[in-house]
């Protein structure tokens, strides 16, 4: 009796033990079908990973509304550089800048003095900007260059109306603008639309709008430029200004800043045109006319482009 009721239970505990096999041998298969090299214990929960959600960079831009306050010299941003960059693969020649705009922008006012050699009746910059002679050399053939995109007494749309291109080197139905670019292929532009009088200031939107989108197009970092008088009234197309180069981020030389200080705004009496004097930067009293303030200013801000170029290559 004793010796059946032995026989009986080593009976159910080898039962056991085959059961037990069986359902581990069921789990090792099913991990090995699965490709993995340890098995998994079928009571182990997977483990949830986290995704690291990216945390978007704060825009410590300046609004439009405040644009009295932007810097003058301009700083250049990531989507300037991806423009930048789009030229050069276009064949943008990163020595060359144009002028677009109207009569203040022509070379003898404007930035021409730079491609003449220096000399007691030509520019001086004084030790406090001798640093800028470097850009002079890295821009030079295009302070002096007459650019297809500037006329005297024009507006923000002559440059979109191929009515006013040069018939002799332009192209049929090039406008000023287009022609302008093909043929010296710049890198940078100063936009430089400050006469508009009365009209509507949507309209000036309108042109500046088509202008910025083109030069885009083309690889050209467009650089715009605020004006010192506000003819007017209302500050209205400085704001326009400021409003577009924070809508395409792209930077914004705000003359307007600069000219503020002088005697008069640096203006004439017309309240428009700028007072002329000597392009010495180390003479008081031309430092404190429209004219020398707007060649430095200007010239700096191609001073930071230049270098915005050179860390592009680094």
């Amino acid at each position: 009796m004793q010796k059946n009721r032995y026989f009986i239970f080593s009976l159910c505990v080898t039962a056991l033990l085959f059961t037990s096999c069986s359902e581990n041998t069921t789990v090792a298969a099913q991990s090995s079908s699965s490709g993995a090299s340890t098995p998994v214990p079928a009571t182990e929960e997977p483990t949830a990973t986290e995704t690291a959600v990216p945390t978007p960079t704060e825009d410590l831009r300046l609004l439009p509304e405040d644009w009295k306050e932007w810097s003058i010299i301009p700083t250049f941003s990531n989507r300037a550089m991806e423009i930048y960059q789009t030229g050069l693969s276009m064949g943008n020649n990163p020595n060359h800048f144009s002028k677009v705009g109207d009569c203040q922008n022509t070379t003898g006012y404007f930035l021409g003095i730079f491609d003449n050699p220096r000399g007691a009746k030509e520019y001086r910059l004084g030790d406090e900007y001798e640093y800028l002679q470097e850009t002079i050399d890295y821009f030079a053939g295009s302070f002096y260059r007459q650019s297809k995109s500037v006329k005297g007494g024009s507006n923000v749309a002559f440059v979109l109306n191929s009515m006013y291109s040069d018939t002799e080197e332009c192209e049929s139905g090039e406008t000023p603008l287009a022609c302008e670019v093909r043929l010296y292929q710049p890198s940078f532009a100063i936009v430089r639309m400050e006469k508009w009088g009365k009209k509507p200031v949507e309209q000036y939107e309108m042109y500046m709008r088509q202008i910025i989108e083109f030069l885009i197009s083309k690889g050209v970092v467009p650089i715009l430029a605020t004006k010192a008088d506000n003819s007017e009234g209302d500050f209205s197309v400085n704001y326009t200004i400021a409003k577009l180069a924070y809508e395409y981020d792209i930077p914004m030389w705000n003359f307007w800043a600069a000219a503020y200080p002088l005697p008069d705004h640096g203006l004439r009496d017309d309240g428009f045109h700028l007072k002329v004097g000597y392009i010495q930067f180390d003479n008081p009293l031309a430092m404190k006319l429209g004219w020398p303030v707007c060649n430095l200013t200007a010239l700096q801000t191609l001073d930071a482009a230049r270098k915005f170029a050179a860390s592009i290559g680094e």
